[in-house]
């Protein structure tokens, strides 16, 4: 509907459906301007979509980042050799800067782009309120945060978090991350590397020193979602526990996101022996090595990005909140199954919180057109359902749904390379 509203959006566009939300780490995105929500209280499931502004799979077409002006892992992308059409239908959403030759680049602006994108959903829900149709999930909240927008939607009985990003989505791998390929890495032989490298993203994030309105963060999320296939499971028990433990302690003042968690993960599994690593019952082991790992990193001021070594993720941050940080730490370490009781609590708190909202049909939705002849306050969520299903029964797998925006009840899904 967006994409109908403008004409703005790739009219065939692919988006990527990550389990998790941004506050989960499933993205590298600063989390400081983000609103807290709590599952539970909030929400039940959350979900990031990234949602490409522009679509830039055609080889032929020449783009330029320009690395220039920022940190590593970050670029200005510029509009000066796209066609007139393009550059006209987006020049609302550029800065401007003029040369001395009297030439003008136009500079995608990521702020700019998230402002037509909120005001655009807004535009759309309000159309979709208006004019309710069965089958549509109930808007219970829309937020702005920084350059994201997070929808909270009722699906029957479950309130999904959506924290939806425009991005600008890239085939093939950037230069700046070539030299990455050449070393030798735990998923070797598991996975092909074109299945790695499949494509890159833009993220609306800048550099601690960058110019918000200009710069843009580089995102791997594809390639992420391959290399979790190849993590063993209790490896995957042990960063689910480590970041259980650090989301809430190291959350003020900001300094440790999930997101470096990930990241430390993903260098430990190639520094450590493939067998050592396949122990199924070393998640013990394993939590304890990632809180270490963690500490290493934060007192050394040192977490270098998996896929571009060379930007330290960390480096901005002051020693007085690393010492902070640090006895925080120290304080897990010294006792972690307390720590993790106290996680596990809070886990089990949400899920009676969400169990008691649902006994008291806190939420419902409109029904489907499928639904015929049943109670027409039932509410219709069979496509959450669905989803959640087939993510519980399908981990690491690239799973794709196909909605059709003349008919939303007809979905289509694609697991790997299976439709049905």
């Amino acid at each position: 509907m967006v994409q109908k509203l403008d004409q703005k959006l790739p009219v065939a566009n692919e988006y990527l459906l990550l389990s998790g939300g941004v506050r989960e780490g499933v993205v590298d995105l600063d989390l400081d301007e983000l609103n807290v929500y709590a599952r539970g209280t909030d929400y039940d499931m959350d979900f990031t979509l990234l949602v490409p502004a522009l679509k830039l799979h055609d080889r032929n077409q020449p783009v330029t980042l320009d690395m220039r002006h920022s940190a590593l892992c970050h670029s200005w992308l510029s509009l000066r050799l796209f066609d007139e059409g393009t550059i006209s239908k987006w020049k609302d959403c550029c800065t401007i800067v003029d040369h001395i030759n009297g030439a003008t680049n136009y500079f995608f602006s990521p702020t700019k782009v998230a402002d037509w994108f909120y005001d655009s959903i807004s535009i759309v829900l309000s159309e979709i309120q208006k004019k309710p149709q069965r089958g549509m999930p109930k808007v219970e909240k829309v937020e702005k945060n920084g350059t994201i927008l997070s929808i909270i939607l009722g699906v029957g009985s479950s309130r999904m978090l959506y924290d939806i990003v425009p991005v600008v989505s890239f085939k093939g791998w950037p230069a700046v991350a070539q030299s990455w390929l050449m070393e030798n890495h735990f998923w070797d032989g598991k996975i092909t590397e074109e299945e790695v490298i499949s494509g890159f993203y833009l993220v609306p994030a800048c550099s601690h020193k960058g110019k918000k309105d200009n710069e843009w963060r580089l995102s791997f999320a594809r390639s992420e979602v391959q290399l979790k296939k190849c993590i063993s499971s209790s490896l995957m028990q042990a960063y689910q526990a480590c970041k259980a433990i650090i989301i809430k302690l190291l959350s003020r003042p900001k300094a440790i996101s999930p997101y470096h968690l990930r990241s430390m993960m993903l260098w430990a599994c190639d520094r450590l022996p493939a067998n050592y690593l396949a122990q199924e019952d070393y998640a013990a082991h394993f939590l304890l090595g990632l809180i270490d790992d963690l500490q290493h990193c934060l007192v050394n001021k040192m977490c270098p990005n998996y896929f571009i070594p060379q930007c330290n993720m960390l480096e901005h941050l002051c020693e007085e909140t690393v010492m902070l940080h640090a006895r925080k730490l120290s304080s897990v370490r010294s006792d972690p199954a307390e720590h993790l009781r106290t996680a596990i609590e809070h886990v089990k708190a949400a899920n009676r919180l969400t169990l008691e909202l649902q006994r008291r049909g806190s939420t419902t939705s409109i029904p489907s057109p499928q639904s015929d002849g049943g109670d027409p306050n039932q509410p219709d969520d069979r496509l959450a359902k669905k989803l959640q299903q087939l993510v519980t029964e399908n981990p690491g797998k690239s799973i794709s749904v196909f909605i059709n925006p003349d008919d939303v009840t007809r979905p289509h899904f694609r697991i790997d390379d299976k439709f049905f």
